[in-house]
């Protein structure tokens, strides 16, 4: 059952942040492939399915009780907001294979935060070979997660609420698609400090675009359409590729 209104009435900004807070608090659970184990739990990189599936769970019950929040937006997807979704996931994966980070970083003694917030990297084709019916299981899920549940919840924190706050003090009766400059910025710093500095390049290019976007459009179901159609060709192009270190 979705949160009472009264509760968003009182805390307008929590449907906003608690699905990201959810996703983002569960997800240094997560074990690594190199089979590390996680500093919070003692989980080798076999368990890495089922804390990734348990943390998309709980994501989609906390979406669940701030749907209400969220349907106050018209639900509006224009072609270009699929458009700027394959080109930003084009953009997004030559950007990463070009791998500028590692030329500029340690050039300029930034080397050693390449490896802050790497990815799980975790190949299901390999290491759930032996359960076929688990590993498809756990590629639908995977591309539930990647394609469905992040573009909502990200789109719905940075641009929902984030950047209407810095905007405005009275965020709530500022329109969706209007945004001060250091909202702009906050736009693309944001999401810097919430990815791999290994993709800061692909980030920066990315979430300026989708930031276009939603002044373009002032949809920010064009914003989650774009967001979902990379993330989508984003793992397509992994599974198709072997790139594991983007996934």
């Amino acid at each position: 059952m979705p949160l009472p209104s009264p509760i968003f009435d009182r805390l307008p900004w929590l449907p906003y942040v608690l699905p990201l807070a959810v996703f983002l608090g569960l997800t240094p659970l997560e074990p690594s492939a190199a089979g590390e184990e996680t500093s919070w739990l003692p989980l080798a990189a076999e368990h890495y399915p089922l804390v990734y599936t348990a943390k998309i769970v709980a994501v989609v019950v906390a979406l669940i009780l701030c749907w209400p929040a969220y349907r106050q937006f018209p639900f509006a997807i224009t072609p270009l907001g699929l458009l700027v979704g394959l080109v930003g996931g084009a953009i997004w994966i030559a950007l990463c294979r070009a791998d500028f980070e590692q030329q500029i970083f340690p050039a300029v003694g930034l080397g050693s935060l390449l490896e802050n917030g790497a990815r799980a990297a975790y190949n299901p084709l390999d290491a759930l070979a032996d359960n076929p019916a688990w590993m498809y299981a756990f590629l639908a899920i995977r591309f539930a997660g990647l394609a469905l549940v992040v573009p909502v919840i990200e789109e719905f924190f940075l641009r929902g609420f984030l950047m209407r706050f810095v905007t405005a003090t009275d965020w709530v009766k500022v329109p969706f698609g209007t945004a001060s400059g250091a909202a702009i910025l906050v736009g693309t710093a944001f999401p810097l400090l919430s990815h791999p500095l290994s993709e800061a390049f692909a980030v920066v290019v990315w979430f300026s675009l989708v930031t276009w976007l939603m002044l373009r459009t002032r949809s920010i179901w064009d914003c989650v359409a774009a967001h979902a159609v990379t993330n989508l060709t984003l793992g397509i192009y992994v599974v198709a590729t072997g790139d594991w270190q983007l996934w």
